[in-house]
């Protein structure tokens, strides 16, 4: 009994809660295939310019995909954890 005290009082030091955490990791996923949209349209010929450099993926898609995954971030940082005492 003196043990489950002990865990619920050191899960209370944290500031976040494990699905912040988890959540938290699922935002920065988003914001990393938001980047990795970006990459590429380089041309071979360094002489030659390449017009793939304004393609819609990298000029519209991959910003909404990250400024996204920011909001998704502020959302998981602010989303209250659900309280586990009360199910059972």
């Amino acid at each position: 009994m003196a043990t489950k005290e002990k865990l619920n009082k050191k899960e209370e030091n944290f500031s976040l809660a494990k699905e912040n955490y988890v959540l938290l990791i699922v935002g920065f996923i988003i914001i990393l295939v938001g980047f990795l949209l970006m990459i590429g349209g380089k041309s071979d010929n360094p002489n030659e310019f390449s017009e793939e450099i304004f393609s819609f993926r990298r000029i519209t898609l991959a910003p909404i995909i990250i400024l996204l995954g920011f909001a998704f971030e502020i959302w998981a940082i602010m989303k209250k954890p659900r309280d586990r005492n009360s199910g059972s």
